[in-house]
């Protein structure tokens, strides 16, 4: 592992315990940031424990920095928070995990609905403006932009890192789900480098472990956790021996985690005898049935996303049920949908229609398609293998 990695890896958890101890989001973010740039320096080979190392340095260069800013009532009150005894009990409240207790103070309704979430994907993924940029189909200066005024906002309305009140729960979940879905989905296809980042799909999966047990009543959120642990459960699989891309169909599905698989299967029980359906639980229905068995049950997997898109009418959604419109009344009638969708800078949408056009036997119209796909693919692993599905056309 190198010092990359270890950013990767525990940059939010850093951050998370840093706002903590600080009491401040934006100076535990640069003195993280400022404890990074020391380890670029001084570290020859990892620590032992190089989260442990972060924390603690960062920690002492704000603590260096406030006493060199602040005035001397300041730098006595400060004492007092900073230098308390490692033994000092923690604060009482429902959430005691300091990732999950970031994303749900970064949730506050104070906060706009996009802020929240590119905030949080920031702090407590630790991904870059064009990850999270990727992840919203907008311009990276519009992330960039959002995150300014979060970080503002709070600091301007003092909204303070603490616990919520079991009563304020329920409110902030929806951003809470928001962010750790967007979390899974950058580590189950990265938008820069490999195609998997397993530090973040396996973060996800561990901070919907904990929301679950915190809110095990809440169906969206053991349906969130079962469409993670069941995508989860199909990643050896995901890629072949040299790191290229395997579609579902192609899966050597005995690859496949059957622990998760089963676990994911009884949680989306759980959510049907509990008759409160969302769009969580849908997807996980979807991937439920994608798992269950030898081969994939596409009608039934057709009308699952027929309620998906009830409850979410979003091109995106409209883009995966074609998908399995195809499977179940051929390339031509997906075709027609895929059409009519206009997601900009989204290259499954480009990559779907090369598909669907190939399978029609269109071959110069799938050849440009995949050539607009693969320009818009930013994970290499993903652009090679569209170049090679379109260099594959003249065999079909």
């Amino acid at each position: 592992m190198d010092l990359s990695s270890v950013y990767r890896a525990e940059y939010g958890r850093c951050v998370a315990t840093l706002t903590r101890l600080l009491g401040d989001i934006g100076l535990a973010e640069e003195a993280v940031q400022d404890a990074f740039a020391v380890a670029l320096e001084k570290w020859e080979v990892l620590p032992p424990n190089p989260g442990g190392w972060i924390v603690t340095t960062a920690r002492n260069r704000a603590v260096d920095r406030f006493r060199r800013e602040a005035t001397r009532e300041e730098r006595h009150v400060h004492a007092l928070l900073l230098h308390q005894p490692d033994d000092r009990p923690e604060e009482v409240g429902p959430v005691r995990d300091d990732q999950l207790r970031l994303i749900f103070t970064c949730s506050h309704p104070a906060l706009s609905p996009s802020a929240r979430t590119a905030l949080t994907l920031r702090l407590l993924g630790g991904l870059e403006v064009p990850e999270i940029a990727r992840a919203y189909l907008v311009p990276e200066a519009t992330i960039s932009q959002r995150i300014v005024r979060a970080k503002k906002k709070i600091r301007d309305a003092a909204i303070p890192y603490r616990v919520p009140g079991e009563a304020e729960l329920p409110d902030r979940l929806p951003p809470v789900l928001t962010v750790l879905y967007l979390i899974f989905n950058e580590g189950y296809a990265a938008s820069t480098g490999p195609l998997l980042r397993t530090d973040l799909s396996g973060e996800a999966v561990r901070l919907a472990r904990a929301l679950a047990d915190l809110m095990p009543d809440e169906p969206e959120v053991l349906g969130l956790l079962a469409l993670l642990l069941l995508t989860e459960a199909r990643r050896a699989a995901r890629v072949g021996p040299s790191g290229e891309l395997v579609t579902l169909a192609e899966q050597d599905r005995t690859l496949w985690n059957g622990e998760l698989i089963a676990e994911g299967h009884e949680l989306v029980r759980r959510c049907l005898r509990r008759d409160r359906p969302g769009p969580y639980q849908i997807q996980a229905a979807i991937n439920a049935v994608h798992t269950d068995g030898p081969a994939t049950d596409w009608p039934q997997v057709l009308a699952l996303y027929d309620q998906l898109v009830a409850h979410t009418p979003t091109p995106i959604v409209a883009l995966n049920r074609a998908v399995a419109l195809a499977e179940v009344h051929g390339p031509a009638a997906a075709l027609s949908v895929v059409e009519d969708l206009d997601i900009p800078g989204y290259h499954l949408l480009p990559a779907t229609r090369a598909d669907l056009l190939a399978r029609l036997g269109r071959t110069d119209e799938a050849r440009a398609a995949y050539d607009e796909a693969a320009a818009l693919a930013g994970n290499h692993t993903e652009r090679a293998f569209l170049l090679g599905r379109r260099a594959r056309l003249g065999e079909r």
